[in-house]
């Protein structure tokens, strides 16, 4: 969320950054700042009233013990008069502060200089790649079918336990699951990352800390008795952490990982790109949040796409890192990177990490802060999170760029963990 001040003092520079977004919020900032405009003058009038009020209570305390009650007595009736006026604008002040509130929670977050212009993909810009692409037969198989020979994951019998968009995973399958998942972790975890093990649901407040409510409200998995939600990454529970909370700077940068299933509703996605792995609405994913001293947050930006970068090196998956365009950036975003891996037998880059700076935009919602060395008013700190990562894509790559007349090749990095070197076929 935009800060009041920020909207008010450079309001020009907020309309024009927005339209990289390809969001023209003219007449919704105009009506921000007649709303905001109509609140501080309220707030004014209620102040000035109340500090006449606290005068003439003084006034009447000494009237008292000059036994002065006449006078005292009229002055009481004047009181009764500015008690009911902060009423009514005390009410009016709510009414305001609601309503701009619900104007303000409309408008993203303002992209960095360093967002390009655009309206989707196309848009985008590979800042870099490394890796080397598979050279595999005509004949190779997508990850689909590699999973039914393999017997290694099962989209029918998920189908059937649940529906589309749920796989089981079997054997050796759930072994590489269980693998992916403690390599991530541990790597987190050597980087200087403390490892989470939060809820899967969360309450309103926390959808709204970091910007999925109201916004995906449509994407998340709604549970209506209780009014909780299916987290859809573990930045939610992660990030949420630290909701009204003030830190010392001294104790900057916070950096926690975790492991969590996610689940998202994929709301209007259909066709060939939601095959197999390549889009579900349950997953498994290990996310990296931090946060930052606003002075030292891209620099740590920086550092988390150095440090996902290296994982998918060990994997040895062929990548390339996209700077998103305005107009493929989330809501919350100031600046993000997207990883993408090669899976050879679709012949087709799969996102596998989004690593992002959100600036103080979700500071703002959450109500994170922190205290300069001396200093007893708090700022809102910088949030930053990133996948690090997300398996679904990284198994369907990993599989069809592996595989081999003789089974599927386990990276070496990860050998250790799932005990064995090679995949072998069904039977």
């Amino acid at each position: 969320m935009l800060t009041i001040s920020l909207i008010r003092e450079k309001t020009d520079e907020v309309i024009q950054r927005l339209l990289i977004k390809n969001f023209d919020a003219r007449n919704l900032v105009n009506e921000i700042l007649q709303q905001d405009e109509e609140r501080r003058l309220t707030q004014n009038k209620l102040d000035g009233i109340q500090s006449e009020l606290n005068t003439l209570s003084k006034e009447i305390g000494g009237l008292i013990q000059s036994n002065r009650k006449e006078e005292a007595e009229a002055k009481k009736n004047v009181t009764l008069r500015l008690k009911k006026e902060i009423d009514s604008l005390t009410s009016s002040l709510t009414t305001h502060e609601s309503v701009l509130k619900n104007l303000v929670i409309k408008l993203p977050n303002l992209p960095s200089q360093k967002v390009p212009a655009g309206t989707g993909a196309e848009g985008n810009i590979v800042d870099r790649e490394g890796g080397k692409l598979p050279d595999l037969p005509v004949d190779a198989l997508p990850h689909w079918d590699l999973a039914k020979a393999y017997d290694i994951i099962d989209f029918e019998l998920g189908n059937k336990l649940t529906g589309a968009g749920f796989p089981v995973y079997k054997g050796q399958g759930a072994k590489l699951q269980r693998a992916l998942i403690n390599f991530f972790l541990d790597e987190n975890i050597r980087a200087g990352y403390l490892e989470i093990m939060p809820p899967l649901l969360v309450n309103e407040d926390s959808g709204f800390g970091t910007g999925q409510l109201p916004d995906k409200d449509a994407q998340m998995y709604h549970v209506g008795l209780d009014n909780f939600y299916l987290i859809p990454t573990a930045e939610v529970p992660v990030t949420n952490i630290y909701r009204d909370v003030i830190l010392e700077s001294r104790d900057l940068p916070v950096k926690n990982t975790a492991y969590t299933p996610c689940f998202r509703r994929e709301a209007g996605s259909y066709g060939k790109d939601v095959r197999g792995l390549n889009r579900l609405h349950q997953f498994d994913k290990v996310e990296i949040v931090q946060v930052q001293h606003p002075d030292r947050s891209y620099d740590s930006l920086d550092d988390m796409v150095s440090h996902v970068e290296s994982i998918v090196k060990k994997l040895e998956l062929p990548y390339r890192i996209v700077r998103l365009c305005g107009g493929d950036m989330s809501f919350a975003s100031a600046l993000t990177y997207d990883f993408e891996v090669f899976a050879g037998a679709q012949n087709k880059w799969l996102e596998v990490s989004s690593v992002s700076n959100f600036e103080s935009f979700q500071a703002n919602r959450l109500k994170l802060r922190f205290r300069e060395e001396g200093s007893k008013k708090p700022n809102l700190a910088h949030t930053l999170n990133g996948s690090s990562l997300a398996l679904p894509r990284i198994v369907a790559a990993m599989l069809e760029n592996n595989q081999t007349p003789n089974g599927i090749t386990i990276p070496e990095v990860l050998q250790p963990y799932t005990g064995f070197r090679i995949l072998e076929k069904a039977g």
